[in-house]
């Protein structure tokens, strides 16, 4: 596909929605049950029948619905993992459930993230939170929606500029750091909360946090959903060298990162 002959973003906002939806919705299910199944991948990260359910509605959604765009989801096989993906000008980047380890403790902090990326670059996400019952969406000149359970008409939402004191931090409830405490620190006098998932990058949209700073491993398909809701409510996702986060590399693996809502800070001078 061309990349100057973009697909249609706003047309495609409300169907992956609806299949994020979905998938949340199958998800939820399981979640409520008494008996769910949780195996173990290679690399010792758990994987349950609400990941592979999520995964095979929303890959399925998505070749019926882009036909000519990849899918990679990060219960899509080693193989397609280890594809090179730099020739690709679109694919699609899915994890049908971030936050497996708060879905398997009965946490309510996970969520569903489809992103669209274009020539490295996030250009659509939706996060569903589905027993949080909120859902987040954005697209590239079109802007950033938050919209609540029960509700059917989403929301626009901005984030928070300039940040006022004390700062809203957020960090991760799974994967602590001590660079991450050394940059929390020097940040000064803060208000801070552990969040589970891509729900992070999603209250920074909303204006209710100012920065998320990640040092540790993540992969790309727990980021870019988040980012492009973000980035279309006016925040950035930048690396260490102030650049923002570029999709489609060899390695599926992120850098580490500082989300935040107001680009226009230094949030790189309290580095360690």
């Amino acid at each position: 596909m061309d990349p100057a002959e973009p697909p249609d973003l706003a047309g495609l906002i409300g169907p992956v929605t609806g299949l994020a939806r979905e998938a949340g919705r199958r998800i939820l299910e399981l979640f409520r049950s008494d008996v769910l199944g949780v195996d173990y991948k290679a690399d010792r990260t758990p994987v349950t029948e609400a990941d592979q359910a999520a995964h095979d509605h929303i890959v399925a959604g998505l070749e019926r619905l882009t036909p000519g765009i990849p899918v990679l989801s990060e219960e899509s096989g080693a193989e397609q993992h280890g594809k090179q993906r730099s020739d690709w000008d679109w694919h699609w980047l899915v994890d049908p459930l971030d936050g497996t380890k708060e879905f398997i403790r009965g946490g309510e902090e996970f969520t569903v993230n489809i992103a669209l990326i274009r020539v490295g670059e996030p250009v659509l996400g939706v996060v569903d939170a589905p027993a949080k019952g909120a859902f987040f969406s954005g697209f590239k000149g079109g802007g950033a929606f938050y919209c609540a359970s029960g509700s059917k008409v989403p929301q626009p939402i901005s984030v928070r500029q300039p940040p006022a004191r004390p700062l809203r931090v957020l960090a991760s409830r799974s994967h602590p750091t001590s660079a991450v405490e050394l940059y929390v620190g020097a940040l000064g006098v803060i208000d801070r909360r552990a969040i589970a998932s891509s729900l992070k990058f999603c209250l920074i949209a909303r204006g209710e946090a100012d920065v998320y700073p990640r040092m540790g491993p993540i992969s790309e398909w727990d980021t870019a959903a988040g980012q492009a809701v973000l980035q279309c409510a006016g925040g950035a996702v930048i690396d260490l060298d102030g650049r923002p986060l570029v999709y489609g590399k060899d390695s599926i693996r992120v850098p580490p990162f500082i989300a935040c809502g107001d680009p226009s800070q230094d949030w790189l001078q309290y580095l360690p």
